[in-house]
């Protein structure tokens, strides 16, 4: 079987170097005429799977096989064709590795190495596909693309070769090295091609494969640019020549300068005033004195009257009015002790339809807490809910507020 798969290699070899002029010809052109080659040459081209007819009375054309072969050695930039078809490798390797484990269990050790060749064939043709993948992005992608001519279409194949990327990262992240270790079991050589190998190797190609990436986006973002002042520039000059008498105006004579050259930075940031923050405190002492010396001295001046008799009587009983506010934020505190959960300020005045609207009901829970004696108050942990203001840093809004047991 060797032998003659010997001689059908060699035969098929000496067929690509004897009729290597009009291979060339149909790979460069994409086809080849019937004139080309004589009768005879055509049919033995076709019959051994060098050239093909798609459809009746159509030129000839080269195999996939041939001309992948060709793109992998002429290096060439065209190629866009990217193998990502993880999965069918995958199960291939466990298939071999199967194979090889029953054998070696059977005592038939010439199969054995026979299934073991195969899979080391395997293994090395999927990191050679992993690394011819790599290879033709960064061929394309070190040329910016060139075998296109124009910006739209060299958009377009960044976009194809950041889906092929995507693909090929997919199709890594399929390869469970936990499952080809289990499936190697304890044999050494299995585990050295699964395992050791076949890690190093995706490991190389992802790192790659992820710069790639970074790559073809940056690309694409230049490329975008490129074409936005290319319009500009084009709308610009059509609108030039549909009116010949326009005349650039003085913007910097204007009131209000448009938005489109309105393009700085503004130099200082906008002021904020942050109240805690300690170290400004002198200073905002100093402004509010100075605001209060700037009232008027009259109503500083007062005439000092003569004091009244003092008298003293007994004092009168009175009687303190309860506070509906206040008890209701107490039995608010009591609802968190007796359920011990976290329990939301707003979600209790919903629930128990309280009068008063939210911001007075926040108030009075943040006073009622801050109000408690101190051994009381450190068994109850109260989180305001909010964000910090947009404008003012320093300065947090409270939108709600939760309170539970510490």
């Amino acid at each position: 079987m060797s032998g003659d798969l010997h001689q059908t290699g060699v035969r098929f070899l000496k067929q690509l170097a004897r009729h290597a002029d009009p291979i060339m010809d149909a790979y460069l052109s994409g086809s080849l005429p019937d004139q080309a080659l004589e009768p005879a040459v055509q049919d033995r081209l076709i019959k051994d799977g060098i050239l093909y007819r798609p459809e009746p009375e159509a030129d000839l054309h080269l195999r996939r096989t041939v001309r992948s072969l060709l793109e992998e050695a002429l290096r060439d930039d065209r190629n866009r064709q990217i193998d990502a078809n993880t999965g069918s490798a995958l199960v291939t390797f466990k298939t071999l590795a199967a194979h090889y484990k029953e054998a070696r269990h059977q005592g038939d050790y010439a199969a054995a190495d026979v299934y073991l060749a195969d899979l080391k064939e395997h293994v090395y043709a999927f990191g050679e596909t992993l690394r011819h993948g790599t290879r033709v992005l960064w061929s394309r992608l070190n040329n910016e693309f060139g075998y296109v001519g124009t910006l739209n279409a060299k958009i377009r194949e960044n976009e194809l070769a950041q889906s092929q990327v995507s693909e090929l990262l997919n199709g890594l992240e399929m390869i469970s090295f936990e499952e080809l270790a289990e499936t190697a079991g304890d044999l050494r050589d299995l585990r050295r091609l699964l395992v050791t190998r076949l890690q190093r190797t995706v490991s190389e190609c992802a790192q790659e494969l992820s710069i790639v990436q970074g790559r073809l986006l940056e690309l694409l973002g230049r490329f975008r640019q490129i074409r936005g002042r290319t319009r500009l520039l084009k709308g610009w000059l059509l609108h030039l020549e549909q009116h010949p008498d326009y005349r650039i105006g003085n913007h910097t004579g204007a009131k209000e300068i448009p938005q489109l050259f309105n393009q700085a930075t503004p130099i200082l940031a906008p002021a904020a005033v942050d109240i805690h923050n300690q170290q400004h405190e002198n200073e905002l002492l100093e402004l509010i004195a100075q605001i209060k010396a700037l009232q008027p001295q009259e109503r500083s001046l007062q005439v000092p009257v003569e004091a009244a008799e003092l008298l003293l009587h007994e004092p009168e009983t009175f009687e303190v009015q309860s506070n509906p506010i206040r008890e209701a934020v107490s039995a608010y505190f009591c609802s968190v002790i007796d359920s011990g959960l976290r329990l939301s300020a707003l979600e209790y005045r919903q629930h128990q339809a309280l009068p008063w609207d939210a911001e007075s009901w926040l108030y009075q829970v943040i006073g009622g807490f801050e109000g408690l004696p101190a051994e009381q108050k450190r068994h109850f942990v109260l989180d305001p809910i909010g964000e910090p203001h947009p404008d003012y840093s320093g300065n947090f809004i409270i939108r709600d507020i939760c309170l539970w047991l510490a």
